[in-house]
């Protein structure tokens, strides 16, 4: 599954969606915010404002030095929460050791948080209420509904490092460090769309008893020297989304063998490639929602459209 190819469609209609807000005098913008010089970090922050720039949404960059406060953080995202030129606010993850990311979290308006990781905004999904969804999750379902796959009736199966994500809503939210909600609410937009759901991590015993029942194999675990995902651990024909990341000798990998895999499953995504932009155009899309939600401008764009299939595989 081409998460590249998706994503540039998905921009482009964004970026014709942008106009319209645009002919109503108003310019879409997201606010991003970075404590200290993680390079890694930095290079995510160029490619979404990158992306901004491609569609037309304006996008303000704050880089705060590394021994910020989390009173100073706090009050810097009220500030933009007040400011009714900003719709969006994405306060980049990791944070520094110190400051509570949770209360971090919940200091970002519900209405500007573009990230969707905001427990007003995870708890309505609970309900079949799609405003702000976790750009991670919006953009796996995104992509199985590109490519034509059929979630209902499916057995899902997620492996992610955190358990978090498994746990009822209500404890999720109070207990989750923000940093390791990658896969935050996948798990309910699978149920939604009347999937069956295993949650495993990589500690869960005998896991390949679980993997290979799965029809849709979620992973996120980010350790590879650890932890990998082989052929021989999936059911032939299984759709496989990789949205693991690790770092080793300066390549990027998921946590897919893919040379295993492919062959095997029916589709699989990349990595580099697969998860990744699809993760940044669903900010986007975020964005957007949000900005028209402020300031009543109607987007044509919208969940429904997001998730109908235009364009062929």
């Amino acid at each position: 599954m081409d998460g590249r190819k998706v994503a540039q469609q998905i921009r482009t209609r964004i970026r014709d969606d942008v106009q319209t807000f645009e002919q109503k005098g108003v310019k879409p913008c997201l606010a991003t915010i970075l404590i200290g010089d993680d390079a890694a970090s930095k290079i995510y922050l160029k490619i979404k404002h990158s992306n901004c720039r491609e569609v037309g949404i304006e996008s303000r960059d704050f880089q705060l030095p590394a021994n910020t406060t989390e009173s100073e953080l706090i009050e810097l995202i009220r500030k933009l929460n007040n400011d009714s030129s900003v719709h969006g606010i994405l306060v980049q993850l990791p944070l520094p050791e110190g400051i509570d990311g949770y209360r971090v979290v919940e200091s970002v308006s519900p209405e500007k948080d573009v990230d969707g990781l905001h427990p007003f905004n995870t708890g309505r999904i609970s309900y079949r209420r799609y405003d702000l969804i976790p750009c991670t999750p919006k953009g796996i379902m995104a992509l199985l509904n590109h490519y034509r796959v059929s979630v209902a009736g499916k057995h899902a199966v997620i492996i992610n490092r955190s358990t978090l994500v498994g746990k009822p809503l209500y404890t999720l939210i109070s207990r989750a460090d923000p940093a390791q909600m990658l896969l935050l609410n996948t798990d309910m937009l699978l149920l939604n769309s009347d999937a069956t759901v295993t949650i495993c991590h990589s500690k869960t015993q005998d896991l390949m008893n679980y993997t290979r029942e799965a029809d849709i194999l979620i992973t996120a675990v980010g350790n590879r020297l650890d932890f990998m995902i082989r052929g021989e651990m999936i059911k032939p024909g299984a759709v496989v989304v990789d949205a693991g990341i690790s770092k080793i000798d300066g390549k990027i990998y998921g946590d897919v063998n893919l040379e295993s895999v492919i062959g095997r499953a029916s589709y699989v995504t990349p990595v580099p490639g697969g998860v990744g932009p699809m993760t940044v155009a669903m900010l986007l899309h975020n964005t957007l929602i949000a900005a028209g939600k402020q300031t009543g401008v109607e987007t044509r764009y919208d969940i429904n459209g997001l998730w109908t299939r235009d364009e062929e595989p």
